[in-house]
């Protein structure tokens, strides 16, 4: 079967990102993860960018967290059904609408896990875009005129895939050797060995390759548009309205 053009993902979680957003609704967020999931569940690529969709999940989890956390402790007193009560901590009078502590309502905690939802669904719709995307096929399709800013973004959004693998890697090797878990501080200095060691690799390449030294670009093999892109980039669209719609 043909390869899907790289773009056809990156329209299409875009779309349901803006969907997201405009409906800014908890089911709308849900059904837009689902979506994710099982697009990459049957379109995942292979690499160090392929973890990507489950990194951002575990990512925006976090955020969650953190900011229903924050909404507990911290936030603009908001009136309705109380669940419990925190010790409230006086504030000086150039802090008004603010309080630590006090009451904390029902529409408190879900107004917090509401926001915190729409921007981890972001997150892990973009992560999910990475996972089933090569960032070098993505690369190669794109315009000449921001060949060199892409190539730098490239590099910058497929550093921490490989920093996990990497991690993931050293782990495993120092594990076969002792036959214990190897703490956080027994792995920094072979991953900056071998995150040096990379980009040297990645620098001697680019430089092998002649990059920088022609504004033309050339093209190996140009990737085109097929009925199953617009389909899928369609679909993104018009679950996009529908959620706008809905």
């Amino acid at each position: 079967m043909k390869p899907l053009h790289p773009f056809t993902f990156w329209a299409l979680f875009t779309a349901l990102a803006f969907g997201v957003i405009a409906s800014d609704g908890n089911i709308s967020a849900f059904f837009a993860l689902g979506g994710a999931a099982l697009i990459v569940y049957l379109y995942k690529s292979t690499g160090a960018w392929s973890a990507s969709f489950k990194w951002s999940l575990v990512a925006g989890a976090y955020f969650i967290f953190i900011r229903v956390l924050t909404g507990v402790l911290i936030g603009v007193p908001r009136p309705g059904n109380t669940l419990f009560e925190i010790p409230r901590i006086a504030l000086p009078s150039w802090l008004p609408g603010i309080r630590i502590g006090g009451s904390v309502t029902l529409e408190r905690v879900s107004s917090s896990f509401h926001e915190g939802l729409m921007i981890a669904t972001v997150i892990a719709l973009f992560g999910a875009a990475n996972s089933v995307t090569s960032p070098h096929k993505l690369l190669r399709v794109l315009p000449a005129k921001i060949y060199q800013l892409a190539v730098t973004l490239t590099i910058a959004t497929s550093v921490f895939p490989q920093l996990i693998t990497s991690i993931q890697r050293i782990r495993e090797a120092q594990y076969l050797r002792n036959g214990s878990r190897p703490r956080i501080s027994s792995i920094a200095i072979p991953l900056l060995e071998e995150s040096l060691g990379r980009a040297v690799g990645l620098a001697e390449s680019m430089e092998a390759r002649g990059y920088g030294q022609s504004k033309k670009q050339s093209r190996y093999r140009p990737i085109l548009y097929t009925g199953r892109d617009l389909l899928l980039i369609t679909s993104g669209f018009l679950s996009a309205i529908v959620m706008v719609v809905l």
